[in-house]
């Protein structure tokens, strides 16, 4: 038996939340809403809020526990999405850009290099502003994940 496509959000920063809930009620998946603080989820079965201990990296272990291929994760942190694409399922960053076995190893060089410019003071400022061109970016995106996988044999709840 095929399995099911969950959906986990890594959900304290998480811009496309909203977007994420109408593409899993369309194609009636599950959906995980990971945090460490109380976020408001709209009260239905398919969508299970989970609040984590404080900590770093417990919200992220949460996920990649349970995470497996047939599954998709919306994150914006890179070191979270490598774990999760490790594990052979698919990890979406909240731009729709996603993240791959052959593109991670350099997301993950980039983040890391901009870190140590920001510890050292050489970059002052953050990323750009979060634009409907990226809701709707991540709206085609997530949609074409979810096919995709469906193609493969997994299958909504």
């Amino acid at each position: 038996m095929a399995k099911s496509i969950i959906i986990y959000i890594d959900a304290d920063a998480c811009p496309v939340k909203d977007e994420t809930y109408r593409v899993a009620e369309r194609h009636r998946l599950k959906v995980f809403v990971v945090a460490n603080s109380f976020v408001n989820t709209p009260r239905t079965d398919w969508i299970e809020r989970v609040i984590v201990p404080a900590g770093a990296d417990v919200a992220d272990d949460w996920i990649v526990e349970r995470v497996e291929p047939g599954d998709i994760v919306i994150t914006a942190d890179v070191p979270l999405a490598a774990r999760v694409v490790a594990k052979g399922a698919e990890a979406l960053a909240p731009s729709g850009k996603a993240f791959t076995a052959s593109s991670i190893g350099l997301q993950l060089a980039t983040r890391n290099l901009m870190q140590d410019l920001r510890e050292a003071g050489a970059v002052t400022g953050g990323p750009r502003p979060f634009s409907p061109r990226d809701r709707s970016e991540f709206l085609q995106s997530l949609e074409r994940s979810v096919s995709r996988l469906k193609r493969m044999g997994f299958h909504a709840g």
